[in-house]
């Protein structure tokens, strides 16, 4: 498969994610929205960050090393080592989570049953919830080495739609069943998330055999199952080494996704209330985190890896694959920064008026807006650490690899120290500034490395972070206007009123101006943004099936 081809299909897999999963979240929002006004403070606290870092611990580190190990090169392999090796997962996820379950209930301290009653029981259900959900890993990764467009996103949403909506209903219905209600959701949620992918691939592996043998490795689901023969080994060993590499960093790089979760937990920074209202601020600051970042951090690291060699320097790999990998980190590095600083200039000023349409007085008052605030600026450096990082771990040869390692370590370190001292001397707020220098940090790891991987090489990817000074400008002016019109609204105004006010409408004008000259405005991009928009709608309005062949 061309790169261009690759290029293709990783742009639909990022477009077709980023619809669907808007689609799917804004309902999910609605409904979260909901369940929020029949929640205290504390019992979010415990769910959202206590049992929800239990789970996705067990999750990251069973899985993390695997995926990205088993994504890296050609989907031309012997694919049953490689489906052996993923089952390792299952056993991986057992251990993690009875050891982790066993932390929590006799290392942690256990809130007060009367408050937060069925501990114990979240717990445990929590950690099966994991394990249940690593049983399709080898479903997941088959799907997406081979580009599976709709399937991933489809399942995901379809999983999160159904979780929240019995949680819904039993808040509503059963409210004295307390904890029982979130791991009997979470579960269902892990349930429903294995069996869309069980399903499909039964489905598609009883269609016609030519369209099976035109993408599949497999041709039937007991293909898909551990196997052992004396030909071969049980495992491919340079996937089990390379593996072994990115478990090392996924481990230090968990604790700098979820740093802020495991402070608040063992040092007890925060009381289960203030855990509350900080988790809810942060999942909705990193909703574009999620809705746009992720899908096209996800879909494009298999593009780099795919149309990349990690052992060889720029320079002795075919120029055009070279050149292609260049345009594309150019173009997704100012899509980055593009959305970054849009989110940063307008969220600033209103994030009280979203706080108070999501949560209430719960969350408009208090440290909320402060917190939304800082988050805003967190979100611009999200986006450029996503892209320079999709592309320096694709890149990255397996020693690379373990020296990055060690710099994990060194950020993993400072980052637990940062947020335990700027907690206690500015509140909940310290989080999220220990997590820009965090970040800040390894952008900077990751734009070296970039550097160093084109130097001798005629292309410029790092041009994607000069925007035009008139665009800046544009920027600069909205930002202003945004806070002259927050600071000069009446003092009886309500964030609704501050909504309907014609001054709020204002920011808008020059940077929608801005945007309808893009190709005058901006640094010239390969693909220009009127091409790529083309070509991501042709591709949007295509049907998509896994057996489509890709365009000449």
């Amino acid at each position: 498969m061309s790169p261009r081809e690759v290029l293709g299909q990783a742009a639909r897999l990022a477009s077709s994610g980023l619809l669907l999963q808007v689609l799917f979240r804004l309902i999910t929002f609605v409904l979260n929205a909901f369940i929020l006004r029949f929640l205290s403070k504390e019992i979010v606290g415990i769910v959202n960050v206590r049992l929800t870092l239990l789970y996705s611990t067990t999750i990251f580190l069973a899985r993390e090393a695997f995926r990205r190990a088993c994504l890296s090169g050609s989907t031309q392999r012997d694919w049953s080592q490689t489906l052996n090796l993923l089952w390792l997962t299952v056993p991986l996820g057992v251990f993690w989570s009875v050891f982790l379950g066993w932390a929590w209930l006799q290392l942690l301290a256990v809130p007060d049953p009367d408050v937060i009653p069925h501990y114990g029981t979240g717990v445990v259900l929590f950690g099966f919830s994991a394990v249940v959900e690593l049983l399709g890993e080898p479903f997941w990764v088959l799907a997406q080495a081979h580009m599976f467009v709709k399937l991933k996103v489809i399942a995901e949403s379809l999983s999160v739609i159904l979780k929240s909506v019995l949680t819904a209903f039993l808040v509503v219905c059963l409210p004295h069943w307390g904890l029982y209600i979130f791991s009997l959701a979470q579960l269902f949620y892990t349930a429903v998330l294995v069996l869309c992918y069980v399903i499909y691939f039964t489905k598609l592996l009883g269609s016609p055999e030519s369209a099976k043998q035109q993408v599949l490795p497999v041709s039937r689901m007991t293909d898909l199952l551990p196997t052992i023969t004396r030909s071969r080994a049980f495992v491919n060993w340079e996937e089990a080494k390379l593996t072994w590499s990115f478990f090392k960093q996924s481990f230090l790089k968990q604790i700098l996704t979820e740093g802020e979760r495991y402070v608040m937990t063992f040092l007890n920074v925060l009381n289960f209330g203030d855990q509350g209202v900080y988790d809810i601020v942060n999942n909705l600051g990193s909703l574009v985190a999620r809705l746009i970042f992720q899908p096209i951090e996800e879909s494009f690291y298999i593009f780099f890896a795919k149309v990349l060699e990690r052992e060889k320097d720029a320079t002795l790999q075919k120029q055009e694959d070279v050149a292609v990998a260049a345009a594309v980190l150019e173009s997704l590095l100012k899509l980055a920064l593009l959305t970054g600083l849009t989110i940063s200039v307008f969220g600033f000023a209103y994030s009280q008026l979203a706080l108070d349409i999501y949560g209430g007085a719960m969350l408009s008052s208090g440290s909320g807006p402060v917190l939304l605030r800082a988050y805003c600026l967190y979100v611009l450096l999200l986006a450029i650490n996503g892209v320079t990082e999709c592309f320096t771990f694709a890149a990255m040869s397996k020693e690379e690899v373990d020296r990055y390692n060690f710099t994990m370590l060194g950020l993993s370190s400072s980052f637990l120290l940062l947020s335990y001292l700027l907690t206690h001397w500015c509140g909940s707020v310290g989080f999220i500034l220990a997590n820009c220098f965090n970040m800040g940090i390894r952008i900077t790891q990751s734009l070296c490395f970039i550097h160093r991987y084109y130097r001798k090489s005629p292309h410029k990817p790092l041009a994607g972070l000069f925007l035009s000074p008139v665009l800046l400008g544009a920027f600069a002016l909205s930002g202003g206007i945004t806070a002259v019109s927050e600071v000069r609204r009446p003092a009886a105004f309500t964030p609704h009123d501050f909504a309907a006010c014609p001054l709020s409408l204002v920011p808008g004008i020059p940077f929608l101006l801005c945007l309808t000259q893009l190709d005058k405005y901006l640094l010239p991009l390969t693909p220009s943004p009127k091409l790529l928009g083309q070509h991501l709608m042709i591709e949007m309005t295509d049907q998509w099936y896994p057996w489509e062949q890709s365009r000449p």
